[in-house]
């Protein structure tokens, strides 16, 4: 395979495309100059428009970009479509499901697509959400016993290979899937269907309990009550900042941003 590598001038800079190499990849390596400074500016998996342009240029397989500690990973495939955490997940998921490999299920966040839990369950692999952050996903892989989960953001964990997120080892698994089906990874990520999905952040006063407020709860139900089973609602304080974030996911990106700003508005109004 030839391979793009953007190690985002941070921690995988020296290591990860010597890895692929040694396993007879061709690399050509982006963002490995680091000076102290230009850790994840303007390169990593957070911000991958280098990587897709030099992906495409190189007409290469598919693009790796690591964040800067190297816990995360965003892939891209041959024709520069970006590929993220629960895209990568599900690729996961499905080759092992496909090689009979027990491995349990897979644990996403309350903010993995609605494409995932959808394509999981027509494999019928169990789907379990947590609370943002991987230390929420690995306290329930290890009290359910099972091996999978990760984020949207590409914090992959993989229990029978490493002890914690690794987006080496993230991507080394994803390798293996394309090759053990003889698949690329645009044909493997088409197989999960992703939902359209809007955030929206709302300022607020106070991030009491929305749900305790007959107007956003009636709100909230509107909206699911429109979406039914192929949409979903989340109202998420920000743990950081005066913020509630307001999510909307559904099938219809139109129909999926018009509820998001109404219910944005409910929120913005009565909280």
């Amino acid at each position: 395979m030839k391979l793009v590598v953007d190690c985002a001038n941070g921690s995988t800079y020296n290591i990860a495309s010597n890895v692929f190499k040694e396993l007879g990849a061709t690399v050509k390596t982006i963002g490995a100059s680091p000076n102290g400074l230009n850790i994840n500016d303007q390169c990593g998996s957070t911000c991958t428009d280098a990587l897709v342009r030099e992906v495409l240029a190189e007409k290469a397989d598919l693009g790796v970009a690591f964040d800067g500690d190297g816990d995360r990973l965003i892939m891209v495939d041959h024709l520069g479509n970006v590929v993220d955490g629960d895209e990568i997940l599900y690729v996961i998921a499905r080759d092992k499901r496909r090689r009979n490999v027990d491995f349990g299920g897979v644990v996403g966040t309350l903010m993995s697509n609605l494409g995932l839990q959808l394509g999981l369950e027509a494999l019928d692999i169990p789907f379990v959400r947590v609370a943002v952050g991987d230390r929420y996903v690995m306290a329930e892989l290890k009290q359910r016993q099972w091996q999978l989960g990760g984020e949207s953001s590409g914090h992959i964990i993989c229990l029978d290979v490493s002890t914690t997120g690794d987006g080496i080892v993230s991507a080394l698994q994803t390798l293996y899937a394309m090759i053990s089906c003889g698949a690329s990874l645009y044909e493997l990520r088409n197989k999960m269907v992703k939902f359209p999905q809007t955030m929206i952040n709302v300022r607020v006063k106070d991030k009491k309990d929305l749900q305790s407020v007959p107007a956003i709860r009636d709100a909230v139900a509107s909206v699911e009550a429109t979406l039914g089973r192929k949409g979903r609602v989340l109202l998420r304080p920000s743990g950081t900042e005066p913020v509630v974030r307001v999510m909307v996911e559904g099938e219809d990106a139109g129909l999926v941003q018009r509820l998001a700003e109404e219910l944005a508005q409910q929120v913005k109004m009565h909280a």
